[in-house]
């Protein structure tokens, strides 16, 4: 039997059971909500199929999914312009947000003068105001760009002030003593204190600049996935515009992941938690 110093020498070492650990929770994470989409799934084609509902009604998934395989290539070409003006509002959103987030930190002016109206502003039910951005920016992709970032830009600008001006005092008096100056704080503990922040913000954006895009080609365009439901759903071709809503969601999860992923490389650089 061997001694104690030998039988410490030859044990594992107490982190190994971690790894199995977490990725359990890593498949318990994804495994969870996909079941519960799956039930879900079932019970809508159980109820489809016992109550005989006609396709141009409710569809079952089945049907959907049908259809989707059938005219996945005119999905696709929908989808890409869709995805990509999702994209560029969503990034000027974030370029443009986090600009004024930090003028709001910084500037009691900016502040005292800009954010109640900011307030105002989000209040505003803003698919009101669709149509008067396609007056003001015309009939192509810039109304509905330029309507993207309107719907988008609030949670930005919100999470990333927030983020920036709720930093621990103690680093703030510690930057003072060694005489940092301004721009060395920001970069070395405002930004960093302000980054899970300003991801959770992005998240909610990135779902909205989609749905901006999506309320523009509603009321104009001649392309895109919002167009074609609108176009299926006038022709009463139901498992058409749910396959085109499926294809929404895949582009959707597709730019959320992203951020996401973003998120996951910046909490390994920083060691933070992410904000749920």
């Amino acid at each position: 039997m061997p001694s104690a110093p030998v039988a410490a020498a030859i044990a594992p070492p107490a982190d190994i059971p971690a790894a199995p650990a977490a990725w359990r929770g890593r498949l318990r994470a994804v495994a969870m909500p996909l079941g519960f989409f799956l039930l879900l799934l079932g019970f809508w084609e159980a109820y489809v199929r016992i109550t005989g509902i006609p396709a141009v009604i409710l569809p079952g998934p089945l049907t959907i999914g049908r259809t989707l395989g059938e005219i996945y290539p005119i999905l696709l070409q929908h989808a890409v312009p869709t995805t990509l003006e999702a994209a560029g509002g969503f990034l000027i959103s974030c370029v443009v947000g986090v600009a004024i987030a930090v003028l709001l930190c910084y500037s009691k002016l900016w502040r005292e003068a800009v954010y109640p109206n900011l307030v105002l502003i989000q209040v505003i039910p803003k698919i009101a105001l669709a149509p008067l951005f396609v007056l003001w920016f015309g009939l192509g992709s810039e109304s509905r760009l330029a309507f993207s970032v309107f719907i988008s830009i609030f949670p930005v600008i919100i999470s990333t002030y927030a983020g920036l001006t709720h930093v621990d005092p103690n680093l703030l008096r510690l930057c003072r003593t060694f005489r940092a100056r301004e721009w060395q704080v920001f970069l070395s503990v405002r930004l960093p204190s302000a980054l899970p922040f300003m991801f959770s913000g992005m998240k909610v954006a990135v779902t909205l600049a989609i749905i901006g895009v999506v309320i523009g080609e509603f009321i104009t365009s001649q392309r895109g996935l919002g167009y074609l439901i609108v176009n299926t759903s006038a022709r009463a071709d139901t498992p058409v515009a749910l396959a085109a809503v499926a294809m929404l969601c895949a582009a959707g999860l597709l730019l959320y992941g992203i951020v996401a992923f973003l998120q996951s490389l910046v909490n390994e650089r920083y060691g933070r938690e992410p904000i749920r």
